[in-house]
């Protein structure tokens, strides 16, 4: 049976096909160009277009699970539902659905997807990381660089960084697994801390001194749309990252549902 991966050129997406594969399960790459990895095999395949929802079926007939990571549109669930609901037709049994800390579920965006996968009566498991280690090489990157220093609204508050490795492993996991998990896992790293306590490390490896600077709301709208993003999502991103300040993310690794990783910032 073949697991399609959305996703599976990005971070935790490119990960996973290749944990897959070294696993000997057979697996097909979605992609916009059709391009993956040799010797994976890939399906062009769109979001916003839903003429390439019928490719992955015509490309292996024996699909049975599905890892779903959404595009990054404040409201997705409309635009994933009918690509969802046309698996189901064609046979999918599993769905492991990349979501996040921050979104519980019926939250808008990864939240909704989530109680839509549930009630649809399928099995699913959702797998909800904490904010990513590697997102300081890459939305952080300019900051560090030029200017020194990394911007939050995060305050004192402290989080479980994980690393794109270990949620790709829960991933694979989950979906490897003789029977569905039919829950949400959240998956963290081993160690918290806090922006201030990173700007530290930071400052030790590259030689120069690094600061958090703490930011308005809307400092961090504004920091988020300068990735592309539509200013909806980057208010969403905003306010997600706010609950680190109220200790959400602290809480979250004495939950009883948690998989900690193995990678730190030190590493």
């Amino acid at each position: 049976m073949t697991t399609f991966v959305t996703g599976g050129t990005g971070k935790t997406g490119g990960e996973l096909v290749q944990l897959l594969h070294k696993n000997n399960h057979s697996v097909l790459v979605a992609s916009r160009s059709s391009i993956a990895p040799s010797p994976l095999r890939s399906v062009v395949f769109d979001w916003f277009d839903p003429s390439t929802f019928e490719n992955p079926f015509k490309a292996a007939q024996d699909i049975d699970k599905i890892y779903l990571v959404a595009p990054p549109v404040f409201d997705s669930l409309p635009i994933v539902m009918p690509f969802i609901d046309y698996a189901i037709s064609k046979g999918v049994k599993r769905f492991i659905h990349g979501s996040s800390s921050a979104m519980d579920k019926g939250d808008i965006t990864d939240g909704k997807i989530h109680e839509y996968l549930v009630d649809s009566g399928v099995d699913y498991a959702i797998i909800r990381p904490t904010w990513f280690i590697d997102n300081f090489g890459t939305f952080y990157l300019s900051s560090i660089r030029d200017n020194n220093e990394i911007p939050s609204v995060a305050e004192d508050g402290r989080v479980a960084f994980v690393s794109v490795k270990d949620i790709s492993q829960a991933a694979c996991d989950a979906i490897v697994s003789p029977e569905s998990w039919n829950s949400e896992v959240f998956v963290v790293g081993p160690k918290l801390y806090s922006y201030d306590e990173v700007a530290n490390l930071l400052t030790n490896v590259l030689g120069k001194k690094i600061t958090h600077r703490r930011l308005m709301h809307e400092e961090s709208r504004a920091f988020w749309e300068k990735f592309g993003l539509a200013p909806n999502y980057a208010a969403m991103l905003t306010e997600m990252e706010a609950k680190i300040a109220d200790g959400y993310e602290e809480n979250i690794i004495r939950s009883s549902n948690v998989l900690t990783g193995k990678c730190t910032l030190e590493d």
